[in-house]
């Protein structure tokens, strides 16, 4: 199933170091399968706030973001980022062709009633 790693970058930076990393991502992608989906694009926030940037990459499956992001030549650039820019970065599966969010709902209100939640943070 397709997986995403997702940043808020809270400062972006075009540090020269920022720019090499930038420069280098795709071809430690490449082995992977990831690909951008968002990356410097402007975002329009329409429900509280959101300072920063957005950055979206998606992978074949978790195995792969998984390889991608501990193999040598990520490791490698990685600080080059992070050294200059603060942020968060998840990594989370798409969802299943034919998803139906009515069935979360009513698995996870079945899950509430019966004292028990699903979801891990109840929403």
């Amino acid at each position: 199933m397709t997986t995403y790693a997702v940043a808020h970058l809270h400062d972006p930076s075009d540090h020269d170091d920022v720019l090499t990393y930038i420069e280098r991502i795709q071809e430690t992608m490449d082995p992977y399968g990831g690909r951008f989906l968002v990356h410097g694009s402007a975002v329009e926030v329409v429900e509280g706030a959101w300072p920063g940037a957005l950055v979206v990459v998606a992978f074949p499956d978790r195995d792969a973001v998984h390889a991608w992001y501990a193999s040598p030549a990520y490791q490698e650039i990685l600080p080059l980022r992070t050294a200059h820019i603060t942020g968060d970065v998840v990594i989370a599966e798409g969802v299943a062709p034919g998803y139906d969010p009515r069935r979360t709902a009513a698995a996870m209100r079945a899950a509430r009633d019966a004292g028990r939640c699903q979801h891990p943070r109840g929403v």
